[in-house]
């Protein structure tokens, strides 16, 4: 194949980790690389729910592209995706159209809202950056509006959380440090500030570890948030939100209402006619998909089963990552016709915070952690992947060092 265009699509963990592999393993006159992001940044997805709540300024958790990638060796287009035509060999942009030789899809997720009434209209989504500085600017807003009416809204003060898998437990975590924060800005009294959690299965962090999810809940309870488990949310308008338990309605006041139970494959993988299940391409062993030997497809947009448990692994951020390196191999032994390799999961364990001091965790051998520890391990898997991403400088400019306090 003679210097053959390669086209990553999204600057999310997997695109922006495969780029960076492929810029150091290609020469440039082995291929020429172009990475294509709605964006002229890379962000952490895992830390939006801290912007959201307002415990880290959005600029933390935002990188630049360029200060990554090398720029004479990755041509890099700030642009939409809005379809890929396989067949044709092409991606079409908003503004652009590209055709490529070698394609790796990285779109990432969008919000699944399962056709719950006015949950898309009404509803707030830790999505990307943007999403989350609205949801920290609104909750604001409503604190500072609060003692500015002469009726006062209660609806206000409440915050509902739609969800208790791993992104709305963080995001929990964060507004319990920040209520106070928020109460003593503006005046409020924090027995009036609600933060309430509803979860359909019977206990958040479905399948997680008893003992940690118990010590979880506990750790959110104690500072103020409510959890209402078993429960189905039935509608979502501007002012309030419904749900069921127990064969029963219950409406809750709200101008805040902020989903985080679903996430589903960028829409683009179904528009374009890729075979899929539930909207994701369920890749081959090196990361193909079954109908097209040049794509290549990697984290939220890619489906691998795990053997044993008969479920598709869950889209984090640890498994895009490795899919890298997979990715950015097989891309190269494509262009030179060597042998590709497989992709297997290492699941090196799973850390989620309750807060700034808070955090549980299973790693390893399943050795649990909890409370400091945790957090101290949190802390080194985020700063683990900017060294990975930037080496140190930017570790140094992005990194999260405030272990002791």
């Amino acid at each position: 194949m003679n210097k053959p265009n390669i086209v990553i699509l999204g600057a999310g963990y997997g695109g922006m980790m495969t780029t960076v592999k492929l810029q150091k393993s290609l020469g440039s006159n082995e291929a020429n690389i172009t990475l294509v992001n709605m964006n002229d940044y890379h962000y952490q997805t895992t830390w939006l729910h801290e912007n959201a709540a307002g415990t880290l300024h959005h600029d933390r958790t935002r990188i630049q592209i360029n200060s990554v990638i090398d720029i004479n060796k990755v041509n890099f287009i700030k642009d939409k995706v809005i379809s890929v035509k396989p067949e044709e060999k092409l991606v079409k942009m908003e503004n652009n159209q590209l055709h490529y030789d070698i394609l790796v899809i990285g779109l990432g997720f969008e919000a699944a809202t399962f056709g719950i009434p006015g949950l898309a209209e009404n509803a707030f989504t830790i999505g990307d950056i943007n999403r989350a500085r609205l949801i920290r600017e609104h909750i604001d807003y409503n604190f500072a509006l609060y003692h500015n009416e002469n009726t006062k809204k209660q609806a206000r003060l409440n915050i509902v959380v739609g969800g208790g898998g791993f992104t709305g437990v963080e995001f929990l975590g964060e507004l319990a440090d920040r209520i106070p924060e928020l109460c003593k800005e503006y005046d409020i009294d924090k027995n009036l500030v609600r933060i309430i959690n509803i979860e359909g299965s019977p206990t958040i962090l479905p399948g997680f570890d008893p003992q940690l999810v118990e010590y979880a809940m506990n750790s959110l309870e104690s500072r103020g948030v409510e959890f209402i488990t078993g429960a189905l949310l039935k509608e979502c308008t501007a002012t309030s939100v419904v749900y069921e338990k127990n064969g029963k309605e219950v409406e809750i006041p709200t101008l805040t209402t902020v989903w985080a139970a679903g996430v589903r494959a960028n829409s683009i993988i179904e528009k374009s006619g890729f075979q899929n299940n539930r909207g994701k391409i369920e890749v081959q062993a090196d990361m193909r998909t079954p109908e097209y030997s040049d794509v290549f497809v990697i984290g939220d947009c890619a489906l691998i089963m795990n053997e044993e448990s008969g479920k598709p692994y869950p889209p984090t951020a640890q498994i895009a990552i490795q899919q890298s390196d997979i990715v950015a191999h097989n891309v190269k032994a494509l262009i030179h016709n060597t042998k590709m390799e497989t992709f297997e999961p290492n699941i090196l364990g799973t850390v989620a915070s309750l807060g700034s001091n808070d955090a549980i965790g299973v790693i390893l051998n399943n050795q649990k952690l909890l409370g400091w520890k945790a957090t101290v391990m949190k802390k080194i898997i985020d700063n683990r992947y900017l060294w990975k991403l930037g080496g140190f400088g930017l570790l140094m400019k992005k990194g999260k060092f405030n272990i002791f306090y």
